[in-house]
């Protein structure tokens, strides 16, 4: 029971954390001549959802991100990492820019020929 409320609360902590986005980029009309990944329009839906579709493929990220350990991602999730645009990683996990480039390593070894970014 309390493995399932702390689950609960890491998940929920999570998709709070996920969801905040800065105020000054709202107030910011999008720039259609920058490359900047953080001011090109990005549907956050189609982002996260190759990941939803994959069961429990979401919580292991997130155990990941909480406990910086990769063990709980597994060769689907990693598969379903894999089709997930580049440019959405900042907007997933706006608050850990390190944890992109670190799944990435772990999921080159987990499933060694997934493709590249």
């Amino acid at each position: 029971m309390e493995n399932t409320s702390r689950a609960l609360v890491l998940v929920v902590a999570l998709c709070v954390a996920v969801l905040i986005t800065p105020g000054a980029a709202n107030d910011q009309p999008p720039n259609s001549s920058s490359k900047s990944p953080l001011t090109s329009p990005i549907d956050i839906e189609k982002c996260w959802s190759s990941l939803f579709n994959v069961e429990g493929c979401v919580l292991e990220l997130f155990k990941s991100v909480f406990s910086g350990k990769f063990g709980n991602v597994g060769v689907a999730c990693c598969k379903a990492y894999s089709t997930i645009d580049a440019n959405c990683w900042p907007h997933m996990f706006p608050l850990n820019p390190f944890f992109p480039p670190l799944l990435k390593d772990n999921c080159a070894h987990i499933v060694p020929n997934l493709p590249a970014h």
